[in-house]
């Protein structure tokens, strides 16, 4: 029987040699927690990532804003529930995951904590804090985990229409009147260093991004993602006519990029801690929803368990096409198709 050393040097090998790790595969537990921490955070970021924006879908300025957001938020929620699915097979339960957000315990993005004041603020998000997003994710579509990088596939595909259309409110607004471009700008000072937070905290405070490089989780540092964000922002925003909140902001000609200024570590950590703006608010209208969604779990796991047990005693099934069949004990098509509804949705 092989060591555990043994093991953990062929996983290894495996990780080197680009093969991906599924969830049958032996891995290391602290791989295990590793996956279990980031994946969860990542899921746990889009699910209240959709509460700041959801609070303009009913205020957006017109019908085509207003159906481009309600897609946006509806794409959350689905990144949401692929990337639970990919932490399930690391075997974590969904009500376990929840728990530790609704606790505390799992941290989501520290951007979120942050309130949307105007119309422009969906603008912003879209165009920087998708932006960061996307900037983040699309090295994952290469992470070492199987479910995760298929997973991050499709959230790449999806995030970058949410950047684009971001970069369409705020182009719109800077073409408009003095008053729109004012708002772009200032919408652009609130969520500039937010989203250079975004990237989590410098290499050497960084607890976890050695060894998750390693593993090939990740595979860019923190400080190298930010600081491509940076350059690529900052001439986006040249184009827009709009100015980054950095007076430090400065071309470096030896390196080709964009130096900025010192980053508010105390703040980034105050809010991890519980401290922002709206991290109350946006965990208790989680705990809220879980509350208020209680009884659709409920009725949803006894429709699955009254079809189970009917199916395993041998009951008919209704038939889709609305043709009337009975079973082995003669029942009627109208009693078949009471006693035996067509299955729910798998729910957790």
């Amino acid at each position: 029987m092989p060591t555990e050393q043994t093991q953990e040097s062929y996983f290894q090998d495996k990780i080197d040699r680009e093969v991906r790790i599924e969830p049958t595969d032996w891995m290391p537990d602290n791989y295990r927690k590793a996956l279990i921490r980031q994946i969860s955070q990542h899921a746990h970021s889009e699910i209240v990532g959709m509460l700041p924006e959801a609070n303009w879908i009913t205020r957006a300025p017109n019908l085509k804003r207003k159906a481009a957001l309600l897609a946006k938020v509806q794409d959350e929620a689905g990144h949401g529930l692929y990337l639970y699915a990919a932490c399930e097979t690391l075997g974590i339960t969904r009500d376990e995951l929840y728990e530790q957000l609704h606790s505390g315990k799992a941290k989501y993005s520290s951007i979120f904590n942050y309130p949307t004041l105007t119309w422009a603020d969906i603008g912003a998000i879209g165009w920087l804090v998708d932006g960061a997003a996307i900037m983040n994710q699309v090295p994952l579509c290469r992470a070492s985990y199987g479910p995760y990088s298929r997973a991050m596939v499709r959230i790449c595909k999806e995030e970058s229409f949410h950047q684009r259309q971001g970069f369409d409110i705020m182009l719109t607004l800077c073409r408009g009147t003095e008053a729109q471009r004012g708002m772009a700008q200032d919408a652009l000072n609130r969520w500039w260093w937010p989203s250079l937070m975004m990237f989590g905290p410098r290499d050497d405070d960084s607890p976890h991004s050695a060894q998750s490089m390693k593993w090939k989780i990740k595979r860019n540092s923190n400080d190298e993602l930010r600081q491509r964000f940076v350059d690529i922002t900052t001439e986006q925003a040249q184009f827009l006519g709009i100015s980054i909140p950095d007076p430090e902001l400065a071309l470096d000609p030896e390196t080709g990029h964009y130096r900025y200024g010192a980053i508010n570590w105390e703040e980034f950590k105050a809010i991890i801690a519980g401290q922002g703006p709206c991290n109350r608010q946006r965990l208790e209208a989680r705990k809220t929803a879980w509350a208020d969604g209680a009884w659709v779990r409920e009725a949803a796991l006894a429709h699955s368990q009254k079809r189970a047990a009917g199916t395993s005693a041998g009951a008919p099934l209704a038939d889709p096409s609305g043709v009337a069949r009975s079973g082995p004990t003669g029942a009627t098509s109208a009693e078949t198709n009471l006693s035996n509804p067509q299955p729910a949705p798998y729910v957790k």
